[in-house]
């Protein structure tokens, strides 16, 4: 069974991931993983002195939102299940790609350089160093 994993964030990098995912690799499973970062959360993160249970909610519902527009072939016979997890993302992706076996991961990438690059940091570029199987960056 040839499973592949796709982090998934509803951007324009991440819905032509899936894209590719589809178009040229035939995979008998895809996991889309939305990963919520309580460190990006701002103003909407729970009390810091609130409950496990808060911050699994607004996961929750930021995945559902998120994962709400996946649009995903209905001709394909590929199984396809979403999740998400809470955690740094790139982290994240590479844990989850080690703790289930997965045989591929295809990411998005916004494609950044030089300043925004070193500031905002690549995820994408993490994921392909820490990876645990081979990895495709689609930008």
């Amino acid at each position: 069974m040839f499973k592949i994993l796709l982090p998934y964030d509803g951007s324009e990098p991440a819905e032509h991931a899936l894209s590719v995912v589809f178009d040229r690799f035939d995979p008998d499973m895809v996991t889309v993983l939305f990963v919520f970062d309580p460190a990006e959360a701002g103003y909407d993160a729970p009390d810091p002195f609130g409950t496990d249970t808060e911050l699994e909610q607004l996961a929750t519902d930021q995945s559902e939102t998120v994962l709400a527009d996946l649009d995903v072939p209905t001709d394909s016979e590929t199984t396809v299940r979403t999740t998400h997890q809470i955690g740094h993302p790139a982290r994240t992706v590479v844990n989850y790609a080690d703790d289930e076996a997965v045989d591929h991961v295809v990411i998005g990438s916004h494609g950044r350089a030089g300043v925004s690059r070193l500031l905002l940091g690549s995820v994408a570029e993490k994921v392909v160093r820490r990876s645990p199987v081979p990895v495709t960056v689609v930008r």
